[in-house]
């Protein structure tokens, strides 16, 4: 009982799920590919240092793959807060999409589709990613995971595992990997132990050599320095789809940071 109060808490902090919403709703095992949606200029609201959109590890196929102008197939293996329900074209994955179209050459095709494995373990979801990958085979899979292994206290170092597991199957599938870690809550911080989950992300994408997209810290970022009062649900969905907006910027740039992709693979 206290483990779902947890996820609906973590879930609908921020205003990043609609209000209504509940964190043991069925979710539908997958969605269809996300929605195209105008890129407009960043908000200030949006701004993050450098340190934060930095990686070490690199994208090699998604490099290769905009320098061919072969098509960028993109999936997010996620929870419910990968989405926005109702308003599917301004979650992160749809706005990743928008600006990733919007910074890499015309003819360059991407396709971000969404996986949601609500409610799965990190060993859960990695059970299911090689079936997954032969029925998907995309350049670049985003795994956004750690919620769900916090909420249940699942030993660490049995999720440090799951996770190693996971990513090694989607590295002999033949793709790129990013690891996602959990959104920041400050309504939830003393009720959930973090830190050795995001360690243990840290430790394995280190091991692995694939980039860790810090959403933990990033949020935190936002709420500390007052871009986003991620305490107050009281804007609901206005302030997910914000969040959602610079999220989305902020993983296009990633990627292409950790492709490297030059100024010859983008737009003026």
């Amino acid at each position: 009982m206290k483990a779902k109060v947890f996820l609906s808490l973590i879930l609908l902090c921020g205003g990043l799920a609609a209000p209504l919403a509940r964190a043991d709703d069925v979710a539908p095992a997958a969605a269809p590919a996300v929605a195209p949606s105008a890129a407009p200029a960043a908000p200030p609201a949006c701004e993050l240092p450098s340190y934060l959109l930095s990686s070490e590890s690199q994208l090699p196929k998604v490099a290769d793959a905009v320098k061919a102008g072969k098509p960028l197939e993109i999936l997010v293996i996620g929870s419910r807060s990968t989405t926005i329900p109702a308003s599917e074209d301004a979650s992160y994955p749809a706005r990743m999409q928008a600006i990733l179209k919007d910074k890499l050459p015309p003819s360059e095709a991407v396709h971000v589709s969404v996986e949601l494995q609500s409610k799965k373990t990190a060993e859960e979801a990695a059970a299911g990613f090689v079936k997954l990958m032969e029925a998907k085979r995309p350049t670049l899979v985003i795994w956004q995971t750690g919620t769900v292994d916090a909420i249940r206290a699942i030993d660490p170092d049995d999720f440090r595992g799951a996770v190693t597991e996971g990513v090694v199957a989607l590295q002999d599938a033949g793709a790129d990997v990013v690891l996602m870690n959990l959104q920041y809550s400050p309504r939830t911080e003393t009720m959930i132990s973090v830190p050795p989950y995001l360690d243990n992300m840290r430790v394995v994408a280190q091991e692995h050599d694939v980039p860790l997209f810090d959403r933990f810290a990033i949020m935190r970022q936002w709420n500390d320095q007052g871009q986003f009062d991620l305490f107050s649900p009281s804007r609901g969905p206005e302030l997910a789809k914000q969040v959602h907006d610079c999220l989305g910027r902020a993983l296009a740039q990633f990627v292409i940071d950790a492709a490297h992709l030059g100024p010859t693979q983008q737009q003026n």
